[in-house]
């Protein structure tokens, strides 16, 4: 794979840079909330882009949010991940290739409080827009991904 471009925001791109430079070790929990590190393809560049993100654990798979902190707009990552549904996930020490999905109806429901609980600002965020925020499953290739049984942010 190509070197990612990092976030253009800086705050972001040195969470990354910390994150990928101690393997996750510095990085993975920020303000008390887990994160992982989402390398897209650009829908019109083709190029890989990076991201970090607060995550959840929904058995096996990884579950984030499209909140962009509660802008009309949806994020870039989730127009790439509409155009091109295969991304690489870091979570913490752990490296690998999803298939990434939107949750809709009773899973995204029961998903969205399962994230709000674990960033309730999201719940904020949400009252900022009227667009509903996606819900995004990142479900590892077989064979790979984190470990199930380990909670959010082990």
């Amino acid at each position: 794979m190509a070197t990612p471009q990092d976030s253009p925001i800086g705050w972001i791109a040195d969470h990354i840079r910390r994150y990928e430079e101690s393997g996750g070790a510095d990085g993975h929990w920020w303000r008390g909330v887990p994160t992982c590190l989402l390398t897209t393809t650009g829908r019109k560049s083709g190029a890989p882009r990076r991201t970090a993100l607060i995550y959840g654990r929904d058995g096996g798979r990884v579950v984030i949010v499209a909140s962009m902190g509660g802008s009309d707009r949806e994020p870039l990552w989730l127009k790439n991940l509409a155009a091109r549904p295969r991304a690489h996930v870091v979570v913490g020490a752990e490296s690998f290739e999803a298939t990434a999905r939107v949750a809709e109806g009773q899973e995204r429901a029961a998903l969205w409080e399962q994230m709000v609980s674990i960033f309730p600002r999201y719940a904020d965020y949400q009252t900022r827009t009227d667009r509903q925020f996606a819900v995004v499953v990142l479900t590892p290739d077989a064979g790979s991904g984190p470990s199930a049984a380990q909670p959010a942010g082990s």
